[in-house]
């Protein structure tokens, strides 16, 4: 009956003996799960960047744009018919169970002016409640009051990069801008936010829908949004809104589109995204496990006599098959452990190299790696395992 410390030496002296050979069958195996590793951490880390990107916004929004998603089999005539959003539009969805706030969005671009100074920015027409829904913080000052939506005061709130290039270091508080040919008091700054989505939210000045609208000529809202209760059922509110434009518009021109829903749609694709990714590091493993494969049938060959000299001293089959599977693990292992240090410290050199590139390592993603890399071990060499273990002694003996 051999003992587990002489199978361990026997493995450890076959694997020091052929050091070259072990060394290039692990390293086929750590190339492989670096590869995987690595991969993984940069779609991760994408993954939850975006999504938190888009949930900055929150969770709990529904925004309704013009126009439907998806066509039907109508006529071009029939669908010149579809009417635009409108304030009264906005006004009607605050009807909406569990809704909080509904802001309307009108947007365009216009050359702001301060002095002699001028810049062309992005213009919001939107509603007091933004700050809720989208969650921004006004610096200083305040957001936009409630006012006659109708004809609203020309107050102004400015985007932090926009307070900045037409004011400098002075507060903005109670001068006047000039937005195309209306001038406009400033009453508030917003806190900085930064580009979301690909969005500078702090270049932008915010002002009244209404005179939006007039500014850019329009009759149109670009986007009407609703906050909805947390915990509030997100169906029964779509249901309920679709309801309310259906019958003010007479058919179903627009698009409804929950904040939960985009969220579902990314991940599902990021998750995609991120499988495919670590599907290519994968062929690494594979390629690595077919090394293991190889050198272990090798090792079978070159190690007959010992088998035979092992059998012959009374070891059993499965200590044989064992013997060989320990060597299989102990390489694929070894290999996989220096494959997770290469993986997770290339992805915290790539982040550090390239801040603005998100990078992640999961902890349970890393074990799962290093078992994978022994089961492959387990795998690779479980043939010629099973091969030596049958090796008649008196066979194996006169082989040599």
């Amino acid at each position: 009956m051999m003992r587990a410390r002489d199978l361990l030496h026997l493995s450890r002296r076959s694997l020091v003996s052929h050091r070259l050979r072990s060394g290039l069958t692990a390293l086929g195996i750590a190339v492989g799960i670096a590869s995987v590793v690595l991969l993984t951490s940069i779609g991760e880390g994408i993954h939850r960047f975006v999504l938190e990107e888009f949930s900055q916004f929150g969770t709990n929004l529904v925004s309704v744009n013009p126009g439907r998603e998806q066509t039907l089999g109508t006529s071009a005539g029939m669908l010149a018919t579809t009417r635009p959003l409108t304030m009264d539009d906005t006004e009607a969805l605050r009807r909406v169970p569990h809704a909080r706030a509904v802001i309307s969005v009108a947007v365009g671009n216009a050359e702001v002016k301060a002095g002699a100074r001028s810049r062309r920015t992005t213009v919001y027409g939107t509603d007091p409640a933004l700050p809720e829904v989208f969650r921004l913080e006004v610096g200083i000052g305040r957001f936009l009051p409630q006012d006659d939506a109708r004809a609203p005061r020309p107050y102004a709130v400015l985007g932090a990069k926009v307070a900045r290039e037409l004011f400098g270091e002075t507060s903005p508080l109670g001068r006047t801008v000039r937005i195309g040919s209306e001038r406009y008091h400033v009453i508030g700054t917003m806190r900085p936010k930064g580009d979301v989505l690909g969005m500078d939210l702090d270049d932008s000045v915010y002002v009244p829908t209404a005179r939006a609208l007039a500014l850019f000529n329009r009759t149109g809202l670009v986007e009407i949004d609703l906050l909805y209760d947390e915990g509030a059922p997100v169906d029964e509110v779509v249901a309920a809104m679709r309801r309310i434009l259906v019958a003010r518009h007479g058919q179903e021109d627009f698009t409804i589109t929950s904040q939960q829903q985009m969220l579902d749609v990314l991940g599902n694709v990021l998750r995609i995204l991120t499988f495919a990714v670590g599907a290519l590091g994968g062929i690494s493993l594979l390629v690595g496990g077919v090394g293991i494969a190889a050198i272990m049938t090798i090792a079978v060959a070159e190690r007959t006599s010992e088998i035979g000299l092992l059998r012959a001293l009374g070891a059993e089959r499965g200590e044989v098959l064992r013997l060989f599977l320990l060597d299989a693990i102990v390489l694929a292992g070894g290999g996989g452990l220096l494959g997770l240090l290469v993986g997770t410290g290339g992805a915290q050199l790539l982040h550090l190299a390239f801040p603005l590139l998100p990078v992640r390592t999961p902890w349970t993603f890393v074990a799962a790696a290093e078992l994978l890399a022994v089961a492959i071990g387990l795998a690779a060499g479980a043939l010629p395992a099973r091969r030596a273990s049958r090796v008649q002694p008196v066979t194996a003996l006169q082989a040599e």
